[in-house]
């Protein structure tokens, strides 16, 4: 990058730290540079100083300085030790979950339990092991969005700082159609519906958590299409977020008391079925995405269900409909 630019914070970063919203659009900035170029004012807020730890709003305006080549190549951040080489075990794993793949754009199916990126106490993640997806192109893949620790499924990569400006413009313009499954305990009513539930983030015992919120909260709507049904048991659902807030379809199905399963965070003792392993992985995956090619052209790419979730429903009788069919919300 060689000029001065400007970045307007999107809906779905509301209340992110200023440095990890710079690990999101900018992953090979060190966060060593990144100090230095805050404590210069060389990085700026809405035209004010501030701080790595400091929260973003949506609307607010990002100043970003020139970047040194070094910054979108090595990813030391000029002082950072290198990252550690990805193992062949680990490369390989990842190398046989790419779904799509072509000159911009790489997509995988992303196994649950793999966090996207660092934070306190995790320590591997997507973002450390990225090299291993550079296949024969000069540039290491950039995240563009991302998925829970704990769900499965596509999850979008761009391949070139080009497509990586044009597939975040994408996501932060709700170009991108989205569509998850998921098993949840208990048959909503209405079978299909809208929800409409502001969302807020607030500190709890165990840590941040996302709640229903009111006027404060963050607006987040999700469409959702019951597919199947156990009785009054559980149920097999196809979601699809019109936002993009943090647990959001996790807070919206435990808030119709229809908790996804295995979602102890939000349904506590009701995310179980009798009969099942009580603390047994979210059955919440990223089954379909539908979106506009950095070129031309729209990428449409799914991902099977992961084995747990298959398991589940074979052992529920369920038969889980192919991806390719409708939206939830489509006539």
């Amino acid at each position: 990058m060689s000029a001065v630019t400007t970045r307007s914070v999107a809906e779905d970063e509301a209340g992110l730290r200023l440095d990890r919203w710079f690990k999101r659009h900018f992953p090979d900035l060190g966060h060593g540079r990144l100090e230095r170029l805050l404590r210069t004012g060389q990085v700026r807020l809405d035209g004010r100083r501030v701080k790595a730890g400091d929260r973003v709003e949506p609307g607010q305006v990002v100043r970003v300085p020139p970047l040194a080549a070094k910054d979108a190549e090595d990813g030391t951040g000029g002082n950072e030790r290198p990252r550690p080489p990805v193992s062949r075990s680990d490369a390989e794993a990842l190398q046989a979950r790419v779904i799509h793949r072509d000159d911009e754009v790489l997509v995988i199916d992303k196994p649950a339990g793999l966090a996207v990126q660092g934070g306190t106490n995790t320590t591997r993640h997507l973002d450390g092991l990225l090299d291993a997806l550079r296949f024969d192109a000069v540039e290491r893949p950039r995240l563009v969005h991302r998925l829970d620790k704990d769900t499965s499924g596509v999850l979008v990569l761009a391949r070139t700082a080009f497509a990586a400006g044009r597939l975040t413009e994408a996501f932060r313009g709700r170009e991108v159609r989205k569509l998850y499954a998921a098993v949840i305990v208990g048959v909503p009513d209405p079978l299909g519906g809208r929800i409409d539930l502001a969302l807020a983030k607030e500190a709890g015992p165990y840590g941040e958590r996302v709640a229903v919120a009111g006027e404060d909260g963050l607006k987040a709507s999700t469409l959702y299409q019951v597919l199947d049904t156990v009785g009054d048991r559980a149920a097999y659902v196809h979601l699809s977020p019109l936002t993009g807030r943090t647990h959001q379809l996790r807070v919206h199905m435990a808030a119709l008391g229809t908790p996804i399963l295995g979602d102890r965070k939000y349904g506590g003792a009701g995310s179980a079925l009798p009969g099942m392993d009580e603390v047994s992985p979210l059955h919440l995956h990223a089954r379909r995405v539908v979106l506009p090619h950095p070129r031309l052209g729209v990428v449409d790419v799914a991902a099977p269900l992961p084995p747990h979730m298959a398991d589940t429903c074979s052992w529920l009788g369920i038969d889980p409909p192919p991806a390719s069919g409708p939206f939830p919300g489509d006539v």
